[in-house]
């Protein structure tokens, strides 16, 4: 109301000077820069196929691109984001399907495995594949 007297005196949100950091917290913001990754990874991976519609001479570029050391880089977060945000959506269908694992001390652990699981995923993964690729 304009004009009242009243004003409440608690902070309208709270921000990050307030809020300690967490692994549920940490989970939550890369669920969402994953999500945008992999749209950036899907527009690569569009472009390597369009190239291999269009002929050599567009294929070589883009291979080129990707296979440079910055284009593996860019491959390697692009997998770990396609497993952690796999990880963490699985979280959510089990939040939201059963209720499950919302004790704060269960939610974390899950957390932070799920961050292991990109790591260590993408690592296995890439490891694989150049042990196979040899």
């Amino acid at each position: 109301m304009a004009g009242s007297e009243w004003t409440d005196k608690r902070p309208l949100s709270p921000h990050l000077q307030i809020w300690r950091w967490h692994a549920t917290m940490a989970a939550s913001i890369f669920h969402r820069v994953t999500g945008v990754g992999l749209y950036g990874g899907a527009f690569l991976i569009t472009a390597w196929i369009v190239a291999l519609g269009m002929g050599e001479g567009p294929y070589e570029f883009i291979e080129g691109l990707i296979f440079s050391l910055p284009g593996q880089i860019l491959l390697y977060l692009w997998t770990m984001a396609v497993l952690f945000h796999f990880a963490n959506g699985l979280r959510h269908l089990i939040w939201d399907g059963p209720g499950a694992g919302f004790d704060p001390k269960r939610a974390s652990a899950v957390s932070v495995f799920n961050f292991a699981f990109a790591i260590f995923g993408a690592a296995a993964i890439w490891s694989a594949a150049s042990f196979i690729g040899s």
